[in-house]
């Protein structure tokens, strides 16, 4: 089972009326334990408890039911029993059906809850099902949870509408859910005046069937698209209930508002999203989990998609926060040297060839709000306005799911530095409109030119591409407002040896090695991005760093691939040895 799988059957659980004697084997079941496991711990036969109403899974929990108003004292009987010890337990787990202790053994951490709300702490549990995971998770479990929502709601709408499902519609379904996930997290952060706005307003317009809910969803899409002076005289005119919402456009709701079209429980799973507290989504852990949803290959492992903050920092801190921060330390409470810091911070550009839905982006550009937050509190100006832009942080992605989802995790991290480092007031006056410039590009990065989507000065060049929000193909040119400063490529881009790429892979990789000879034919498919960064290196300052299978230092790839990159001017500043590039799932 997955991680969603599992909270899904934890919540399930926790919402059924509680029966003591089947509770262990219920709760052992939701975390993916077979049937004839639990058929032999039934028996007797593999269950080694010494605790009254005691069932011991072994190398995994020690459980006990026990009678009301006894959990504290039965989680010390576990604790101190001999079996749990002989038998390598885990976790350790008490309830009497109306409150619930647990407690991680090796580590001493615990939970304490009503029984109702132990599906809020499901990630703690996680490691039962041999999946490990990340303080984030472990608590507030919220980006898997709402993972798991949207996901059902995805797949119930593709099942009731099948032409969605086709590659010529699958766009229109991806930025169909772009928009629901924006309008869960502004009606739960005071952007919609409000709090639930968005999910109220779909409960009460729409029928209880569900047979309306296409329609209403798309009146609220359409007043997002049209500024509230012009909504008088707009055509058709809008509802009444629907000019609640405010102008939102940034390209998200221009366009068409076509809806694909529910039933009673894609209506109730949307209802569902919209009952979580998306406030709390990180949008760099959510933004990794969700893109799963739209991808059929990789649903299976829904809700185990996401690399740990300090593995990105392994890449992004020696690649340049590193320095960011030694020259704010150097700085000290000098206010030139740190408004100089600051400026330098406002001219630095973070670009992702393999941005996915953003994660590298999203990390670097938190760290970066957080050392000019530093910078301003020093300065005594910390209601200033960032003067880090969005548009310095550029990334190219193949799909189009993962590229709109990456813009749209850069706007929520946006919003949630400016809540956290200058106040939700400020913050929400100078969030809406969305900007509409477009800085993630949706297209093969192998054969698109790098220095038109990232150039190292002044105007950037059209990219003739699908964009994140179906920006037309006329799309302004965006100014880089400070140009001049420093670039840095960065990522995790796909690996795939020789023997496992595709005939248009091998193809990508003629067309960037076409230039530097011809025995690139044995390489990895993750040495193009090396070879085109140190192309663009060549003609731009910029520093590199990616994450990167270690068959390209090892063995024959060396004596192909380095000595053309050395040939470009370039030479190794810093590398890592090798380690377990791993995400939330251990298995």
């Amino acid at each position: 089972m997955n991680a969603v799988e599992i909270e899904s059957a934890v919540s399930d659980l926790a919402a059924q009326p509680f029966d003591a004697a089947e509770f262990p084997y219920a709760f052992l079941a939701a975390f993916g334990n077979k049937e004839t496991t639990l058929k032999r711990l039934r028996t007797g036969n593999n269950n080694a408890s010494d605790v009254p109403g005691g069932v011991l899974l072994r190398n995994n929990i020690h459980i006990a039911v026990c009678d009301a108003g006894a959990v504290g004292e039965s989680l010390r009987t576990l604790r101190d029993s001999p079996a749990t010890t002989k038998a390598k337990a885990k976790f350790i787990l008490a309830t009497d059906g109306q409150t619930l202790e647990a407690e991680e053994l090796i580590s001493g951490e615990t939970i304490a809850c009503d029984f109702e709300d132990f599906p809020n702490h499901f990630g703690f549990l996680l490691p039962l099902a041999g999946i490990s995971t990340i303080k984030e998770i472990k608590d507030n479990p919220i980006d898997v949870r709402a993972t798991g929502r949207l996901n059902k709601l995805y797949v119930e709408l593709l099942r009731e509408n099948p032409d969605w499902a086709k590659e010529e519609r699958r766009s229109d379904m991806n930025h169909f859910m772009a928009r629901l996930v924006f309008c869960f997290f502004a009606e739960d952060t005071d952007i919609f005046d409000g709090k639930g706005l968005f999910t109220q307003t779909v409960d009460r317009m729409s029928a209880n069937d569900g047979s309306n809910t296409h329609q209403v969803l798309s009146e609220i899409f359409r007043a997002m698209n049209i500024k509230v002076s012009e909504r008088a005289n707009s055509d058709p005119r809008l509802p009444n209930w629907a000019n609640g919402f405010p102008y939102v456009n940034g390209g998200l709701f221009s366009g068409s508002t076509e809806v694909p079209r529910f039933t009673r429980m894609a209506r109730t799973y949307l209802l569902h999203a919209g009952a979580l507290s998306w406030r709390e989504i990180n949008p760099d852990i959510f933004g990794s989990m969700i893109q799963a949803v739209a991808d059929d290959d990789e649903r299976g492992a829904l809700g185990m998609h996401y690399t740990s903050v300090p593995n990105i920092l392994k890449v992004l801190n020696p690649l340049f926060l590193d320095d960011l921060r030694a020259a704010l330390a150097d700085a000290g409470d000098n206010e030139r040297k740190l408004l100089n810091l600051r400026k330098r911070m406002a001219r630095i550009r973070v670009f992702d060839p393999a941005c996915g839905s953003g994660n590298f982006l999203v990390i670097a550009y938190k760290q970066m709000r957080e050392i000019e937050a530093e910078i301003n509190r020093r300065r005594d100006e910390v209601h200033l306005r960032s003067e880090i832009p969005l548009t310095n942080f550029r990334g190219i992605e193949l799909r189009d799911f993962p590229a709109e989802i990456a813009r749209l995790a850069l706007i929520i991290a946006e919003f949630q530095c400016d809540v956290l480092y200058r106040g939700q007031k400020d913050a929400l006056a100078e969030f809406l409109p969305l900007d509409a410039q477009n800085w993630i590009v949706c297209g093969n990065a192998l054969r698109l030119d790098w220095l038109s989507i990232c150039p190292p000065s002044g105007t950037g060049v059209k990219v003739v591409a699908d964009d994140l929000f179906l920006t037309p193909l006329d799309q302004k040119e965006i100014d880089f407002e400070n140009d001049g400063g420093e670039t840095y490529i960065c990522g995790n881009p796909p690996y795939l040896g020789s023997k496992w790429q595709s005939d248009a892979q091998k193809a990508d990789l003629a067309a960037v090695f076409a230039a530097h000879g011809t025995g690139w034919k044995t390489l990895d498919y993750v040495a193009g991005w090396f070879m085109k960064a140190a192309d663009y290196g060549a003609k731009a300052s910029s520093a590199t760093a990616f994450v990167s299978t270690n068959s390209i230092c090892q063995g024959v790839q060396v004596p192909i691939l380095w000595p053309l990159v050395f040939a470009t001017g370039h030479q190794i500043v810093f590398a890592h040895t090798s380690f377990k590039w791993a995400n939330l799932a251990s298995n």
